[in-house]
């Protein structure tokens, strides 16, 4: 039963099961909505995915909190002194903050192309499919990001217990 509290403390083994969990649901709602293994192609749309990366690594460089969101995958693996735990979790706050500022940033667009483009209602569909998926992505970016800094969280009140004692 220990080993199971101290898989805990692995964050990247907390993320490779989120990143199962995940898929597992994703394909268990396709087959369960009697839709073919082809619909998974629905989701992918490469320039809202690169969209949201090209507002998120460039963003996390600008603002100097790249090479602590990096350290964020180690936390609970590697030790950190209080404030190297407390800039971790500014960085994954501030990923987290681009990531929503990204996904509307590609919403607002692709809702901007979409409504240019009334005049052919065939396209209104796929166009608003495509508008929903930035924020899709958006969602499943907060569904990693939440853990790192949960784990970054719980590692610096550890080290604040710790040291008062």
């Amino acid at each position: 039963m220990k080993e199971i509290f101290n898989m805990k403390k692995n964050i990247r083994l907390v993320l490779l099961g989120e990143l199962l969990l995940f898929v597992v649901v994703f394909f268990l709602i396709i087959f369960m909505s009697s839709y073919e293994l082809s619909a998974v192609l629905w989701f992918i749309d490469l320039p809202s995915l690169i969209l949201l990366a090209a507002i998120l690594i460039p963003g996390l460089l600008i603002m100097g909190e790249w090479k602590d969101f990096v350290r964020s995958f180690s936390v609970g693996i590697k030790d950190f002194s209080l404030l190297e735990l407390k800039n971790i979790i500014e960085a994954v706050d501030a990923a987290q903050k681009l990531t929503v500022f990204g996904a509307l940033f590609a919403i607002i667009i692709s809702g901007v192309l979409l409504l240019g483009h009334l005049d052919t209602p065939e396209t209104i569909g796929p166009n608003l499919a495509v508008c929903f998926l930035s924020g899709l992505y958006a969602v499943i970016i907060e569904f990693f990001l939440l853990p790192l800094r949960l784990n970054a969280e719980r590692k610096m009140n550890e080290e604040m217990d710790l040291g008062d004692e």
